[in-house]
C-alpha cells in the first residue's frame, strides 16, 4: 500500500522532462511514476495542476531563528523544502557562552535582524557546531536543512571580541580554527563558507571578522575540504575574491566554489561587467575546476531609511555613522564635512559595494532622488541627506533589467539563489525567489520553458552542492514535492507581521496558486496554511555526493 498518491497531475521531473500522470510515495520516498494502480493511504486528485520537486534553497540565514521557529517559515509555504544555512561565514555555531551577545550583535547589522528578537528568540542548547547539530535533530524542522561551517563564527569562538580587530591570529589560534572546521565536517557541515565582502559589517560599524583575514588564514582552512574530499566552499568575494582567486581554491581542493558578490549582478552603468565574471568562472570549468556563482532572479532592491542606510555603510564617510547612536545620525548628516567626504567617496567608488552614486535608483515615495532633487534645483547629496531619517526609501540597485539579466540566469555556471531567508526582514522577504521565478522568468516572460525552470530551483543546486536524492522525481528520491497551478504560481505582495520573539515585526509574503507542499512525503503546508503533522519531516541533511 502505498502511503501517499497523487494522480493525474502534470509531472515536471526536475531533470528538463514533463509528463501527465501519477506520483507515488512509500516511506518518505518517491515509489513509483507514471501510471500507478494500488491502494493508498492519501489520495490527492491532481485534476490537472502540475507537480515538480521541492525547491533547493542553497543561499539562507536560518541559523538562528530555526532555534525558536522549526517551521522556518516562510520558506516551506512558499515551495522550499532544502534549504542550506550559515552563508557568507555568519551563524551561531561553534559559540562559546561568552561571546553569544556579540554573535548575536554581529548579526544583528550584517544580517539585517531585529536584535531583540535574536537575544529574546534564540535557545542556546548548544556550544560546539556538533551540539548545534543535534540541536537540529532533536527540533526536527520542517524542512530539510544543510548546514555550513562558518569562518567568522569559527574566528569569534577562538579569538573572542579581537576577532574583528586583529587580522593575524597566533599560530595556536590558526590551528584552534582549523580544528573547528574540521570537526564541523565531521559532524556533517556541507561546506566551509566565508566572506570578503566590504559591506559586511557588524555591530559598531565593526567589520566581519574573516573579512579581515588574510589569505594565508583562508587558504589554511578551505585546505580541509580537500583534506576530506568533501563539502563545498562558498564565499561572498567582493572584489578580492576573484574568479582566479577562487579557481586557485578549488584547484587546491578539488571542491567546487560558488561565488556570492554584487559584481556579478548585471548593473546598467556597466552592463557588461556581470557576463565577464561567469566567462571567467565558463573558463575555469573547461579547465577542470568547478567555480560558480550565485544567480539572483529578483531585482536586488533595498528599503531602508537614513535611521539604518546600511547599503551605505562601504563608503568611508559613513565610519562615523556606523559607530553613533542612532539618535545622533541625523546631526551627522547636517556636517557638511560628512556630506563632502561622501561625496568623494562616490567620485572614487570601491569595486564590491552597493550604491555607485546613481540617484536615479534611490527613490522616495515611488520617485527618484534625481528627480525629486532636480525639481528642488538641489545637489542630490543635500536632498537626500536634509530628508528626515525616518523616511522611507528603497534603493533598486541591481539585476532591475530584465534583457541583461536573463543570460545571467541561463548561464551554466550560476545557481538560482540568493533569497537571504531569515535575514533582513525588516526590509524585504525574498524567500519566495522560486516562485518569483516560475511567475516572471517563465509564465510572464518566456524566458524558460516551465521544464527549464523547474530544473533550475530544483536538480541544479542539489547537483552543484552534492545533495543527493533531492530535486527530483524519480524512483528512490526523496518525496520533496510541489503541487501548483502554473497558470497562477507566484508570490504575493509584501506585508508586515508581528510575530518575532519580543513583538518585533518582520516583512513576509504568501504563495499564490500553490496547492501543496510536501517534505519526505509528509504533507506541511495546504497553499493557505501550515499543517501539523504528527512528527515534523524534515531532515538534517549530514551526508554528501563526492
Amino acid at each position: 500500500m502505498h502511503d501517499l498518491l497523487i494522480r493525474g497531475a502534470v509531472v515536471y521531473d526536475g531533470l528538463g522532462a514533463s509528463f501527465t500522470g501519477d506520483v507515488s510515495v512509500k516511506d518518505g520516498k518517491i515509489s513509483g511514476v507514471g501510471k500507478i494502480t494500488g491502494s493508498s493511504k492519501s489520495i490527492v486528485d491532481a485534476g490537472g495542476l502540475s507537480l515538480m520537486p521541492g525547491i533547493v534553497d542553497v543561499h539562507t540565514h536560518y541559523d538562528a531563528q530555526v532555534t525558536w521557529d522549526p517551521t522556518l517559515s516562510p520558506s516551506p509555504s512558499l515551495g522550499v523544502t532544502t534549504a542550506v544555512m550559515g552563508n557568507c561565514g555568519f551563524g551561531i555555531a561553534p559559540c562559546p557562552a561568552a561571546q553569544r551577545d556579540t554573535v548575536l550583535r554581529n548579526l544583528s547589522v550584517v544580517e539585517g535582524m531585529d536584535l531583540a528578537a535574536l537575544q529574546g528568540g534564540v535557545r542556546w542548547e548548544f556550544e560546539s557546531f556538533g551540539e548545534y547539530m543535534a540541536n537540529l535533530r532533536r527540533i526536527r524542522p520542517l524542512a530539510n536543512v544543510a548546514v555550513l561551517a562558518q569562518h567568522s563564527t569559527i574566528r569569534s569562538a577562538v579569538m573572542g571580541d579581537e576577532a574583528s580587530t586583529r587580522a593575524d591570529p597566533i599560530a595556536l589560534e590558526l590551528s584552534k580554527m582549523q580544528v573547528m572546521v574540521r570537526d564541523a565536517m565531521d559532524a556533517g557541515a556541507i561546506g566551509f563558507s566565508s566572506s570578503f565582502s566590504p559591506n559586511h559589517a557588524g555591530w559598531e560599524g565593526k567589520p566581519m571578522p574573516s573579512t579581515i583575514a588574510s589569505d594565508l588564514e583562508l587558504f589554511s582552512l578551505t585546505k580541509i575540504l580537500g583534506e576530506k574530499s568533501k563539502g563545498i566552499f562558498v564565499m561572498a568575494t567582493g572584489p578580492r575574491g576573484t574568479t582566479e582567486y577562487m579557481e586557485e581554491i578549488a584547484a587546491e581542493t578539488g571542491r567546487p566554489v560558488f561565488m556570492v558578490t554584487v559584481l556579478t549582478m548585471y548593473n546598467d552603468a556597466d552592463p557588461a561587467k556581470a557576463m565577464q565574471y561567469y566567462e571567467r568562472c565558463a573558463a575555469a570549468r573547461a579547465r577542470g575546476r568547478e567555480v560558480y556563482i550565485h544567480t539572483s532572479c529578483q531585482p536586488l532592491s533595498f528599503d531602508f531609511t537614513l535611521e539604518e542606510p546600511y547599503l551605505l555603510y562601504s563608503h568611508d564617510a559613513f565610519d562615523r555613522v556606523k559607530a553613533a547612536k542612532t539618535e545622533d545620525r541625523a546631526a551627522i548628516y547636517k556636517d557638511p564635512a560628512f556630506r563632502n567626504r561622501f561625496r568623494e567617496n562616490l567620485k572614487h567608488p570601491k569595486q564590491g559595494i552597493l550604491f555607485y552614486g546613481d540617484w536615479a535608483k534611490i527613490e522616495k515615495d515611488s520617485r527618484s532622488i534625481a528627480d525629486l532633487s532636480r525639481e528642488a534645483k538641489q545637489d542630490p547629496v543635500d536632498y537626500f541627506f536634509d530628508l528626515p531619517v525616518d523616511q522611507q526609501l528603497i534603493g533598486k540597485l541591481f539585476q532591475n533589467n530584465d534583457a541583461g539579466v536573463a543570460p545571467l540566469l541561463k548561464h551554466a555556471q550560476g545557481v538560482v539563489a540568493l533569497s537571504d531567508a531569515g535575514a533582513h526582514l525588516i526590509y524585504f522577504c525574498d524567500a519566495g525567489f522560486g516562485l518569483h521565478f516560475l511567475q516572471h522568468w517563465v509564465r510572464e516572460t518566456g524566458t524558460f520553458t516551465l521544464a527549464e525552470g523547474v530544473r533550475k530551483l530544483t536538480s541544479d543546486p542539489a547537483r552543484m552542492y552534492r545533495i543527493p536524492g533531492r530535486g527530483k522525481i524519480e524512483v528512490g528520491a526523496f518525496a520533496d514535492l510541489v503541487l501548483f497551478d502554473s497558470s497562477r504560481v507566484g508570490i504575493s505582495s509584501l506585508k508586515k507581521q508581528k510575530d518575532l520573539p519580543g513583538g518585533g515585526t518582520r516583512m513576509i509574503r504568501d504563495p499564490v496558486g500553490v496547492h501543496g507542499v510536501w517534505v519526505n512525503g509528509v504533507q506541511v503546508h495546504d497553499g493557505r496554511n501550515y499543517l501539523a503533522p504528527a512528527q515534523r519531516p524534515g531532515q538534517v541533511l549530514t551526508e554528501f555526493s563526492s
